[in-house]
Order: structure tokens, then C-alpha cells, then sequence
């Protein structure tokens, strides 16, 4: 299992839905362009899909970008409910409860599956 770690300075979530389908540099460019915070600096940027089920998490390392996905099967993951055009800085412990199923604004967990099969 990836989880960020206490190196990470901030978590970034981006408040506009995302394309599921950009990758890297589809991802990159709205932080320096939205966000104005250097894809080099020590941080996390959390991307959510529209619907809520698909985040994905840009980190540069070391030498090189990383890119983690995160698809949910059956819950949505949950933003603050009044949603603005500015990115929400998250702790890293916030961004790992949030991982795990918490609604950070509600304090309520997803319900926990059991998979039978992968789809």
C-alpha cells in the first residue's frame, strides 16, 4: 500500500473535477497554472474525478513524477460541501483518513468491503 509520508510539507486538493484519463502532464499543468505552487516542491496534489470514485495523487521524487490511483467500488470520496475555486490544503494525516473512507467534514467512514471478484 503507497501512503504519503511526514516529508510531505502540504497536500494540495484540487476543488474542479478532473479527466480520469490525463495522466502526468494533463495533471501537472493545472498546479502551476491554478494552484501556482512548483510540481518540484515537496507536497501532494489530490485530484478527484467528477462523480468522486477515482482520485489521483501527483508527488515528485527524488527524480521523477509519480502518479497514484485510487478507484472506490462502491462510495464516493468526500469533499468539503462548500466547494470554491481555491485548492484545500490538507494535512498528510487528513489525506490518509480521507484515503481510508473518513468524510473529513462530516466525520463519517465509508462502509468497509468485502470483494468477491475483480470486475
Amino acid at each position: 500500500m503507497m501512503r504519503p509520508d511526514a516529508k510531505v510539507e502540504k497536500v494540495y486538493l484540487y476543488p474542479k473535477p478532473f479527466d480520469s484519463r490525463k495522466s502526468i502532464d494533463g495533471l501537472a499543468a493545472p498546479v502551476e497554472l491554478d494552484i501556482r505552487v512548483a510540481v518540484f516542491n515537496p507536497v501532494l496534489f489530490v485530484f478527484l474525478n467528477k462523480p468522486h470514485n477515482r482520485m489521483k495523487i501527483l508527488h515528485w521524487e527524488r527524480n521523477g513524477t509519480c502518479l497514484w490511483p485510487k478507484r472506490l467500488e462502491s462510495e464516493r470520496f468526500k469533499i468539503s460541501p462548500d466547494v470554491t475555486d481555491e485548492a484545500i490544503v490538507l494535512t498528510v494525516q487528513e489525506l490518509n483518513w480521507m484515503l481510508d473512507g473518513s468524510d473529513l467534514w462530516r466525520n463519517r467512514p465509508h462502509q468497509v468491503l468485502t470483494p468477491r471478484f475483480v470486475a
